[in-house]
């Protein structure tokens, strides 16, 4: 068990469905033990979103399917029925510590759309800030073919570019990943790479009867956290107390790092953005955002032009109509221009509504000088 790298205190974690599922049902003692070591991780001040498989597999052995279904609507049934006894299982167990659980069922239209990607980051985020655990899975009962992750470990790391965690840790029921798969032997444990190096890809295999993905879905997940700056972890959800050796930083499986820092990474996203519309700052919002690395708030903004929706990428001009930024803003453009010029604690009283204190809070908010 080596040391090789600061996890960070914002960690998704995603476990998998060969890890929940047993010949009678779900695991339930692997359950306990990984929600015991999630409790001790937020003692530590870690923050935790989960991201569980296991509905459909939980659903096919309520159902009494001997295998996956091939329909989409026999997969939306067994979804359906299993997530119940999934969260079910996972809020008795954080109970037991007096910590609740919130279910979150996403779809590749939440996160690809800006606004609702918004919206899930900042429920997310507020969970997250009331010490509740979020427990987050595809929305099985409605996806089609054409909008669904495909599996957890794609929805896993589009979590973590949404919160901006540290690192991604993928449970699996593999040691890690192998130089060449292990059934064949001789195979080496990849202790450690680079996100990005396209020979991971040629080292992965096949996934299970269970679950969707396999290795090749977990090298695709890291590629996916690393463009937001997560590491990503993948290791066995066998070994005891294994979330907490990795809080101390010591590893028992690979790690795939990411080739930029978080800032940097996300920095550099934000940038290849094209701006919806623009809004014209006064000479003290200029100096704010220039000097300080500060948000940007109504207060400062002369006037908006164009037409843009929350969570559309703005540029943000001076009075000579020189862009000095650009972010992901939390209004509408009507919304905006009733709010410029005055007080974020007027926002509530103008809209009748609050999305965000600030117009663009200054992780979304990259400098263009």
């Amino acid at each position: 068990m080596k040391k090789v790298f600061d996890a960070g205190n914002v960690w998704v974690i995603k476990v998998g469905s060969s890890l929940l599922t047993s010949s009678v049902g779900l695991a339930v003692d692997r359950v306990t033990q990984w929600v015991d070591d999630i409790v001790c991780l937020k003692k530590q001040g870690i923050k935790v979103v989960l991201v569980s498989s296991g509905a459909v597999a939980e659903g096919m052995g309520r159902l009494g399917l001997s295998g996956r279904p091939e329909s989409v609507h026999l997969l939306q049934a067994a979804a359906a029925v299993g997530q119940m006894g999934l969260i079910q299982l996972y809020e008795s167990n954080f109970m037991r510590h007096d910590l609740h659980t919130a279910q979150i069922l996403l779809t590749h239209d939440d996160l690809r759309s800006r606004e609702r990607y918004l919206n899930a980051r900042v429920t997310l985020k507020t969970l997250i800030d009331m010490n509740v655990i979020p427990i987050v899975n595809e929305n099985d009962t409605v996806v089609t073919d054409e909008i669904r992750f495909g599996d957890n470990d794609n929805l896993a790391a589009l979590v973590a570019n949404l919160i901006e965690a540290n690192t991604l840790i993928l449970l699996t029921d593999q040691d890690g990943l192998f130089d060449r798969d292990p059934r064949l032997g001789g195979a080496q444990l990849v202790e450690a790479a680079m996100a990005s190096d396209p020979k991971l890809k040629i080292m992965a295999g096949p996934g299970t009867d269970i679950g969707q993905g396999g290795m090749i879905t977990k090298i695709q997940a890291a590629q996916v956290a690393s463009r937001s700056g997560a590491n990503t972890v993948i290791t066995s959800g066998h070994g005891k107390n294994v979330l907490q050796n990795l809080s101390k930083g010591k590893l028992s499986g690979t790690c795939l790092k990411a080739d930029k820092p978080m800032l940097a990474s996300r920095k550099q996203w934000l940038a290849t953005l094209a701006p919806q519309g623009q809004v014209i700052l006064d000479k003290g919002a200029v100096k704010v955002l220039k000097s300080k690395g500060r948000s940007l708030l109504p207060v400062g903004v002369r006037s908006v032009i164009g037409q843009f929706t929350r969570g559309d990428m703005v540029a943000c001009l001076d009075e000579n109509g020189l862009e000095i930024a650009r972010g992901l803003i939390n209004y509408s453009d009507e919304e905006s221009r009733l709010i410029i010029g005055k007080s974020s604690s007027l926002i509530e009283s103008e809209l009748g509504f609050l999305n965000e204190q600030e117009l663009i809070h200054r992780d979304n908010l990259v400098l263009s000088l």
